[in-house]
């Protein structure tokens, strides 16, 4: 991982960083620091100007787990449910088994038998998470979470403020997150966002990648179209039986054409063949809806036992709510059966909640629905969405002179549960009911 970046490199004054000491220089040939004598130098025509970065933490879940557990540092390690569940995430060790985020874990373990297998501890990711985007923040404002491990940044004029260029700026971020959160990350650098993106992904892990923009449509030219975001299976598909099978036959081809394959998206997928990408950073990015689900370890059909997986369910998305402090208007059930079939059901209320009762009252009547059809069910998932501020939630109504002291109680047990742990106070629902899951 010395030399990183896909630039021009026949100029005689190359930019280079060294990504251990930060000293810099400009140099015709130079492949290690003259200061500290690392390998790990950054050489590019456009190194002094980029400026949007996609910072990714590498394989996140797992590497939290390595952090706290250091006994696990050698071993394949995969985060995710049971037998029954799927990969949240794995390691880079058991990644060269061949075991990706998304499968089935049953698959997993046959290809990684070794693997230290760690149900998710979303508590500690995003306290990491967070952590992450606070130094990300003191380096500029314009950060775009996409995910509670990867965002863009976008470091424009910052160079007076920290005295240093983006390059040297994302250098030094990367060192206090291995230092501050105990973790590493790999970033891309590059003048738009899917560029940016797209140069993250090509040296991980602990990687930093640059993609210029001189040469951007030349670099992207050869590479097929999946590469693009936007384009799925069926749009691939699509552009390859058309004879559209790389970014540059993309590029090139009759706009006419490709809104016939692509509709509205069309000119979009054109600009980012051709390295072009006009969309700014957007920070903090509204959350659409929040919820919770679990995947069991065997089928279930007994509505007594899905009604108090359900009900659990309800109270970690009420306290989301709550630590977010909004409300939502709209509950979604979720239900996947035995056959892999996703079902989803939703009802909008008269008034947003951030009430467990009311979202849990609201997802039985749905799931006694379903339970009619006598199916058998192996995941079952609860939210709630059109999210509103937590002021306007359950406002006080004749019809209900009860809404008081619900309110009163659900902020008494989330009191409890903060002091004492979240089995401090079970329903007799859950206690009686609840079966061994995969939370």
């Amino acid at each position: 991982m010395g030399q990183h970046g896909c630039g021009l490199m026949t100029d005689l004054a190359t930019p280079w960083l060294c990504r251990d000491c930060l000293a810099d220089g400009i140099s015709a040939m130079i492949n290690q620091c003259p200061e500290c004598g690392s390998w790990q130098l950054l050489k590019h025509a456009e190194l002094r100007e980029l400026a949007i970065a996609h910072v990714d933490c590498d394989a996140f879940y797992a590497a939290i787990e390595k952090r706290d557990q250091p006994k696990l540092a050698d071993k394949p390690v995969i985060i995710g449910g049971g037998k029954r569940g799927v990969v949240a995430t794995a390691c880079y060790v058991a990644r060269i088994h061949g075991v990706r985020s998304a499968m089935p874990m049953f698959k997993a373990l046959q290809l990684c038998p070794d693997a230290v297998v760690i149900p998710p501890r979303m508590d500690a990711y995003k306290v990491a998470g967070y952590a992450i985007r606070e130094l990300m923040l003191t380096l500029t404002p314009q950060v775009e979470p996409l995910s509670i491990d990867e965002a863009f940044m976008d470091l424009s004029g910052t160079e007076a403020l920290h005295q240093k260029y983006p390059a040297a700026s994302m250098v030094e971020l990367a060192k206090r997150i291995k230092s501050e959160v105990g973790i590493t990350v790999s970033i891309g650098l590059s003048g738009t966002k899917s560029l940016a993106k797209m140069a993250s992904d090509m040296d991980k892990p602990k990687g930093f990648h640059i993609i210029g923009m001189a040469d951007a449509a030349e670099m992207l030219a050869p590479l097929p179209v999946s590469t693009l975001y936007g384009t799925g299976k069926v749009l691939t598909k699509k552009l390859n039986t058309a004879g559209i099978k790389t970014c540059g036959d993309l590029a090139r081809a009759n706009p006419e054409l490709i809104i016939k394959l692509a509709g509205s998206n069309a000119r979009t997928l054109q600009q980012l063949a051709a390295g072009i990408d006009p969309r700014p950073v957007t920070p903090d990015r509204p959350a659409k809806s929040i919820s919770s689900e679990t995947t069991f370890e065997t089928d279930i059909s007994d509505l007594e036992i899905l009604a108090a997986i359900l009900e659990e369910l309800c109270d970690k998305v009420a306290k989301r709510l709550k630590t977010a402090e909004l409300s939502g208007r709209t509950v979604m059930l979720k239900l996947k059966s035995d056959k892999h079939q996703l079902l989803t059901r939703s009802r909008t209320l008269s008034d947003p909640t951030r009430l467990s009762k009311r979202i849990f009252e609201t997802g039985l009547l749905m799931l006694k629905d379903e339970i009619a059809a006598d199916r058998n069910w192996r995941l079952i998932g609860i939210g709630v969405e059109q999210l509103d501020h937590a002021e306007h939630a359950d406002p006080m109504n004749l019809a209900d002179p009860d809404l008081g002291r619900i309110i009163a109680l659900q902020d008494t047990v989330d009191g409890l549960r903060d002091k004492h742990g979240k089995a401090a106070i079970v329903t007799g629902r859950q206690f009686a009911r609840k079966p061994k899951d995969n939370q």
